[in-house]
Parts: structure tokens; sequence; C-alpha cells
């Protein structure tokens, strides 16, 4: 997991997530915390992307401290296969 911070096993706080993204597009592959909604399933987390206003359906890893101090959350896969990856 290059580039990941490694999740804490003794507190759980970093988990995997369904989420929307908000970015401009899909190229990045850790998000800060205020770009990130978190999602109850992934059914959710379709209903509410809405790729024409840059919302991404995802599965995220977070939240994670990065060394700056921000809440990052990390991409684990986008949820939508038809809108295309660059």
């Amino acid at each position: 997991m290059r580039g990941l911070v490694p999740p804490d096993p003794e507190t759980g706080v970093s988990t995997p997530n369904f989420a929307v993204v908000y970015m401009p597009g899909r190229t990045r592959k850790r998000f800060p915390a205020g770009c990130v909604q978190i999602m109850e399933d992934r059914e959710q987390a379709l209903a509410q992307s809405d790729p024409a206003a840059n919302q991404f359906a995802a599965r995220v890893l977070g939240p994670s401290k990065s060394s700056e101090g921000q809440y990052l959350y990390y991409l684990l896969e986008w949820l939508d296969p038809t809108i295309p990856v660059p």
C-alpha cells in the first residue's frame, strides 16, 4: 500500500467506507476530508453521485491524519464503471 498511511490497528478509526467525493476529476488517489461525504452503502453513494457536478461515488479508506495535520481519505475504488477514468 505505497503512499497510503496505514490504519491504526488499535483504534479502528481508518475504515473502508462508501462515499461521494467532490473533485474536478478522477485522477487523484487521496482526498481532503472536506471533499468526502460518507454514505451508508454502495447504492446510496451511487444515487447521490452527480458526475456533471464533479461528485463521484467511491469506496475510500479513512480518515487518516497526514504529516501536515490534514485529515485524508484514500481511494480504494471508483464505483461507477460507466464514467471513464483519465
